[in-house]
């Protein structure tokens, strides 16, 4: 399991940006959908969706990745879907602008999708 995480000045509560869902779920579908087609052909098992704040254990966490990462399986593994979580809450937090929010919500999906090929958080930064 693994998670984005940013610093933040602002409290829990306050959000900077304040899009609609429906303007934040087009914009984790357009950073996904701009992936190279050779990542986005093995995202058939992975589950993208969207959430408004990450458990109160991870407040500062922009995206999560659950699942078992491609180079850790084997051919004989039967596994549930790999699951993706992006958190509009604590990106809408960082963000001053919708460009902020844009370019925060392409880095967290292209960082949990690094995850979901096997990359840890070095390989990533």
């Amino acid at each position: 399991m693994s998670s984005s995480e940013a610093n933040r000045s602002e409290p829990r509560g306050v959000r900077r940006m304040n899009l609609s869902h429906r303007r934040f779920e087009r914009l984790v579908a357009r950073a996904l959908s701009r992936l190279p087609e050779e990542f986005k052909s093995r995202l058939d098992n992975v589950a993208v969706l969207i959430e408004d704040e990450p458990p109160e254990d991870m407040p500062d966490t922009l995206g999560l990745y659950e699942g078992v990462p491609l180079i850790a399986r084997s051919v004989d593994d039967v596994l549930l879907p790999d699951q993706i979580t992006i958190f509009k809450g604590p990106i809408e937090r960082v963000c001053s602008t919708e460009k902020e929010v844009e370019d925060e919500v392409r880095l967290t999906v292209l960082h949990e999708v690094g995850h979901f090929f096997g990359l840890d958080e070095a390989q990533l930064e």
